[in-house]
C-alpha cells in the first residue's frame, strides 16, 4: 500500500516538475515578482475554479480540472521556493538552480504524506475529490489568515505545512482522477 502511494505520488510530481521546467524555460522566473499573498491568491483562483466546475457540473473553458490541480501543486512549490529564497532578490534564476529546491520541497512533502498516511491509514483513498477540493480551499483560507497576521500563529502549524498539505491533497486528487498513469 505504502509503495503504491509513493510510486503514484512520484509519477504525479514527475509530470508536474516537467511542466514547471518547460514553463521556466519558456517564461523564465517571472513569478519571482510575486509576493507570497499573490501566490496564495493564484492557488485560490485555481481551487475556486475547480469547486465552481464541480458544483455546476459543467465548464465553459476547455482547460481540464486536472490542469488546475497541477497548477495548485506547482504554485505551492513556487511559494515554498520563494520562502527558501526570501533573502535573494534576483528576478531571474536558472532552472538548474531551481531544480534542487523543487526536489527538496517535493521530497519533504512526500515525507509528510508518508507519515500522515501511516497515521491515517490512507483515508484519502475513500474521500471524494470534491471534499479534498474543499480541504484545499480551507487550507488556503488558513494561509490567508496567517499572511494577514504577518506569519504569527499561536498554536497552529506554519504556512509551509499548509502549502505542503495542499500539495498532498492535490496529488491525491490527481491520483483519484487517474493522472498518475498519464
Amino acid at each position: 500500500m505504502k509503495t503504491q502511494t509513493v510510486s503514484e505520488y512520484n509519477q504525479v510530481i514527475r509530470h508536474c516538475k516537467e511542466l514547471f521546467k518547460k514553463k521556466t524555460l519558456d517564461y523564465g522566473t517571472a513569478w519571482r515578482i510575486l509576493r507570497l499573498p499573490s501566490i496564495t491568491d493564484q492557488i485560490f483562483i485555481k481551487a475556486q475554479r475547480i469547486r465552481s466546475i464541480q458544483e455546476k457540473g459543467s465548464q465553459k473553458v476547455d482547460d481540464p480540472i486536472r490542469d488546475e490541480f497541477i497548477g495548485i501543486i506547482n504554485y505551492c512549490l513556487i511559494a515554498l521556493i520563494q520562502i527558501s529564497m526570501k533573502d535573494d532578490d534576483r528576478m531571474e534564476v536558472g532552472y538548474e538552480e531551481l531544480e534542487p529546491l523543487y526536489d527538496q520541497w517535493a521530497e519533504a512533502t512526500r515525507g509528510l504524506l508518508e507519515n500522515k498516511n501511516h497515521d491515517y491509514g490512507e483515508a484519502w483513498r475513500d474521500m471524494r475529490v470534491s471534499s479534498m477540493t474543499d480541504i484545499i480551499l480551507m487550507k488556503l483560507f488558513r494561509v490567508k489568515q496567517i499572511e494577514d497576521n504577518q506569519g504569527v500563529t499561536l498554536v497552529s502549524e506554519g504556512i509551509e505545512a499548509n502549502y505542503q498539505d495542499m500539495i498532498n491533497y492535490a496529488v491525491f486528487c490527481l491520483i483519484k482522477l487517474g493522472y498518475h498513469h498519464a
